[in-house]
Order: structure tokens, then sequence, then C-alpha cells
């Protein structure tokens, strides 16, 4: 009888992340965050009616491939291109901001005797790696809320969005420099190779990609469903030569998978079929996986301290981060705090780095509560805090570029659901 579970479990999860969306959207809140509470109230933190078993963990991440492979095709290149430089240091003071409030946090609640506060102590490791966690950003739930708001278009939208891109690479190296200092086994130098040689290959295979296909589909006398076929194995097998080969996040060889195809004339086409299987099936199930994989332990007094004061850092620190990189690269108050605010996000990113260090040994069980409770927070308030900034009226009424591009085919996609 439990060979078939998997399709009970697929119907509650669809159910429910609809249900909790549209009640979400009747308070003024993005669906997304319905889809959220929906795994945590139906998983282990809450009435444990659900599991995350090994077929939801896997299509939640064929889910997270699409949904960023999508939002690769809806980004705008050229702004994108004119916003590398910003993103590189958005994404740098979102990386060193964080790093060194978690590291001070960590510090607080767990200090070195004097005599032991060296580099290689563990206990200055394993504070260091609180930092490390705290550098994470999961750009998933910003990207579905964005598009939601009709904003992912936009210039705060597109540095967002190059910014995580560079925080993901930032977050490796960081995650490696330290996990090197614990493990003798990892090499910073093959990273670097690695991480370099990632995107070399990316250029060239998605330059002779995109000609090829260019040529092939906008040349087709119709629109075929082959064309689709292709443009999702190319996404597939960016995502596996991103992990697999380069230890890349395959989100990331997903997203310029859609950035290689964004430029086709018929991409809005491809978006549709996309769209369509990521509402359908991919995004729900994605989403509610984060909230099952949630699994809250007991946590002292101490420990509950810990965690408020974690959360409240890893929520100020990419805002103050990010932030001050978007300031420095001459963006707008408003538009400054709408990229502050869409770095927030830990997601499935930081549960992912701090089983890696609980792997080695720089996170201790009692640590992993706090870790949790930040995910957790910080996931759910993303999509809320960013309906407040991207609300109209929250900047100058001349100051319109990230309203500007919400176009029909946004508000048809969320008045049909």
């Amino acid at each position: 009888m439990d060979t078939y579970r998997y399709l009970l479990d697929l119907a509650i999860i669809l159910i429910s992340t609809k249900l909790l969306g549209l009640l979400t959207r009747r308070v003024q809140m993005p669906q997304v965050v319905g889809a959220l509470l929906a795994g945590l109230i139906l998983g282990p933190a809450g009435f444990g009616i659900l599991s995350e078993t090994s077929f939801i963990h896997e299509v939640a991440e064929i889910g997270v491939i699409v949904l960023m492979f999508t939002a690769g095709m809806e980004t705008d290149i050229k702004e994108l291109k004119a916003s590398g430089k910003a993103s590189f240091i958005i994404a740098l003071c979102g990386v060193i901001v964080p790093l060194i409030g978690g590291y001070g946090v960590a510090w607080f609640f767990n200090r070195p005797s004097m005599a032991g506060s060296n580099l290689s102590s563990p206990v200055v490791l394993q504070n260091v790696f609180i930092g490390v966690v705290l550098t994470a950003t999961s750009v998933s739930i910003t990207v579905e809320t964005l598009k939601e708001l009709g904003a992912l278009k936009s210039r705060s939208g597109n540095a967002i969005l190059g910014a995580a891109i560079i925080d993901d690479v930032l977050g490796i190296i960081a995650l490696t420099i330290v996990t090197s200092l614990a493990d003798d086994s990892v090499k910073i130098g093959m990273v670097l190779i690695k991480i370099v040689g990632f995107f070399v290959f990316s250029g060239v295979v998605g330059f002779v990609f995109y000609k090829m296909y260019k040529k092939w589909v906008d040349g087709a006398e119709k629109e075929l469903h082959r064309h689709t076929i292709i443009a999702f194995v190319f996404c597939l097998l960016m995502a596996f030569i991103a992990e697999e080969v380069f230890g890349v996040a395959d989100i990331t060889g997903a997203y310029i998978a859609g950035l290689i195809i964004s430029n086709v004339q018929r991409s809005t086409y491809l978006e549709s079929k996309f769209d369509t299987l990521s509402y359908l099936l991919l995004s729900p199930v994605f989403f509610a996986s984060i909230g099952l994989k949630v699994n809250l332990p007991q946590m002292s007094v101490s420990i509950i301290m810990f965690a408020v004061v974690l959360t409240v850092v890893a929520v100020l620190t990419k805002i103050v981060g990010c932030g001050l990189g978007a300031k420095i690269c001459g963006f707008k108050n408003y538009q400054a705090k709408r990229i502050g605010v869409g770095m927030i996000s830990r997601g499935e990113v930081a549960l992912i780095v701090a089983s890696k260090g609980s792997a080695l040994g720089l996170m201790s069980s009692s640590i992993l509560g706090p870790v949790i409770v930040v995910v957790v927070i910080t996931t759910v308030i993303t999509p809320i805090l960013l309906k407040v900034v991207f609300a109209p009226g929250t900047g100058p009424s001349t100051q319109v570029e990230d309203t500007k591009k919400v176009t029909s085919y946004y508000e048809n996609r969320e008045d049909n659901r």
C-alpha cells in the first residue's frame, strides 16, 4: 500500500498549498507564503502528516531548477549586464557583513578562551562557520515573489538575481576556506579552478548552443513542442554539469541556461510552457518541501536566546550589507532597501551548508536548532517584506523603473490563480 503513498502526498501538498496560497493572497500577501506555511503545518514541525520522502525531495529539486530556469529566460539581459559590477559589489557586501555578524553572535554565546583563540581553534572555526551559514541566500523564494509582483525584470529585480548568483559563488569559496581548515582533503585552489572553469564552459557551450537553437527555433514556421523539450534538456544538462562536474549549485547552471535561451524570438512561448509545468506541480512541491525539512529540536533557554539574536542578525546583516552595496553603486534608497530585503531568505541553501558543517564537526546538534529557526523565519518573512517594499508609493513617483515593467502576462497569470 505504501508504494502508492506518493500519490496521496502529492494530492495533499497541491491542495494545501493552493488553499493556503489563496488565503494569504486574501490578506494581501504573496501566495508563496501560503505554500511555505503549508509545508510547515503538514510537516514534522506541525501536525506530522507528511515527511520529506526521496520522491518529494527529487521533485522539489526539479522544481527549483525549473523556477530558476524560467527566471533566467525572463531576465533582461541588457539590464543584467549593466548591473554586473553592481551585483558583484552587492553580493560581496552581502557576504562580508553577515559573515562578521554571524561570527560575532556565535562568539558572544560560544566564547573561546583567550589562550585558544587562534584561527585553527575548533571553537573559533565553529563560530566562523555560523557566519558562513548566514552568508547563504536562497533566491528561489524571492524569484517567485517578484514574479507575482511583476517586478522580476525591474532594475532592482535584476540586481537581486545577479547578486544572488555571485553570492552563491562567494559562499562556496567561504565554505571551502573554512572546511579546508577542518578537512585537509579540501583544496581551495582546486575549488577556485572549478568555479572559473564552469563560467568558461558556460560561455563557450552557451554561445554554440544559442547560435544553433536560435537558428532552429526562429526559423521554424510555428511553435512546436520539441523546441520546449530541447530547451528543458539543455537546462537539465547545465544543472547537472554545474553540480557534478564543477561543484557549483545546480540552480546556477539552470539560471545560466535560461539566460542563454532568453534572447530567442519565441522565448515568451517557452516561458509559458515552463510556467504551466512549474505552477501545476513543481513549485508547490518545492515550496512545501522547505517546510517539510524543518524538524525543530528541543532547545534550552540559552539556545532560544541564541536563536532569536541570530535571526535578527541574519535579517539585518543582509539588509544592511546588500543595501550598503547597492548605495555604493548608486541605487536610490528605496531600491537599496528592496535589494537588501530580496536577499534575506536563507531557505534550503543554509540547511545544506549547515549539514556540511555538521558532517565535519563544525556544527553541534544544539546549534542546528537556531539555524533551523533562522531558515524558517527568514524564508517566511522575505516574501512578506518584499510585498511591503515593492508596494506602490514606496518610491518617488518619478522613479518608476521597478513597476513600469509589470506586464499583462503577470497580471493574467495572477488572476488565473
